[in-house]
């Protein structure tokens, strides 16, 4: 097998197997969502990846402080309050669903591109726009009234999450991907903190199971809640590390575009665990948003306009 197709069909494996694992463990958070706080998950994970990253950026020889630090704080806030968003509508909605808003990502992140940065949009990312938005409007299917604001929440996620990755592609491309994580999960110990205080100080009422997952205050970290947490943390790391390691390896255009089957795993592992099965609308839409993905990555543009599943 000539080395550049090794290279390519590994580059394949590793993010196929990165895309599968975060499908797999991102299905789990339902189970935090029972008896844990969506604050005190963010700042507990938070504090188990920087131990693990702070020491591994030591033993790489990596700087943890970043060339343009304001510039860093602003990808990280953007990005984290996308996670917050995230992870907040995991525990209540769909994964297909909620999976599928953040894949709008690549689509806002074609529009921001042309609304702050003057770039030509193109026929073919225009189609992509077009199909996206088609997508999402199947796959989430929003209602009247508060389900409204409920079902838009998870394509605000994707939105703040373009926005981050287009601050990362613009401005950010020297920063070491160690040092672009550590800020992240250090603005997302932040933001747990901040829910943890608020909540502790001004208590709101608190549904049972997981209905109670976004106003609930400290609990036991214990059981159920704290393997989410490890698992969340450890896993993360580790889907990641496969990701980058597939960057190098290969083109980036094609990384990018396999990177969009997470959506298939996030639906497949929840009709195994669950029994989730999407409807013929819902699984159109997401077959659109998909498409959408692998055209703006396969657009002229689009190795500077992939989602950055690896950054965050």
């Amino acid at each position: 097998m000539p080395r550049d197709t090794s290279r390519t069909l590994t580059a394949a494996m590793l993010v196929l197997a990165s895309m599968a694992l975060f499908g797999l463990i991102d299905n789990f958070m339902r189970l935090a969502a029972e008896t844990g706080g969506l604050w005190q998950f963010h700042f507990l994970r938070a504090v188990a990846a920087l131990a693990i990253l702070v020491p591994l950026a030591f033993v790489l020889g990596t700087s943890l402080l970043p060339r343009a630090p304001g510039r860093v704080l602003l990808r990280s806030g953007l990005n984290s309050f996308s996670m917050v968003i995230y992870f907040g509508c995991l525990g209540f909605m769909p994964i297909a669903q909620v999976v599928a808003g953040l894949f709008t990502a690549p689509i806002f992140v074609v529009l921001f591109s042309v609304l702050f940065f003057g770039e030509g949009i193109g026929a073919r990312r225009l189609v992509a726009v077009g199909l996206g938005f088609l997508g999402i409007l199947l796959a989430l299917r929003p209602e009247t009234g508060d389900l409204s604001l409920l079902s838009a929440l998870p394509v605000l996620a994707g939105a703040f999450y373009g926005l981050g990755n287009l601050v990362t592609r613009r401005w950010l491309g020297d920063e070491a991907t160690v040092t672009l994580l550590a800020w992240f999960f250090a603005m997302m110990l932040l933001w747990g903190a901040i829910g943890c205080v608020v909540i502790a100080l001004w208590p709101l009422p608190v549904a049972p199971g997981v209905e109670g997952w976004a106003t609930r205050g400290w609990v036991a970290t214990e059981g159920v809640f704290l393997a989410m947490i490890l698992v969340q943390a450890v896993g993360s790391i580790i889907g990641v590390g496969l990701s980058i390691r597939a960057y190098q390896l290969a083109d980036a255009t094609m990384v990018a575009v396999f990177e969009n089957t997470l959506l298939v795993f996030a639906t497949l592992w929840a009709i195994i665990l669950w029994g989730e099965v999407p409807d013929t609308l819902t699984v159109a839409g997401l077959g659109l948003i998909t498409l959408a993905g692998v055209l703006i990555a396969l657009s002229p543009a689009g190795a500077a306009q992939r989602p950055d599943l690896t950054q965050a």
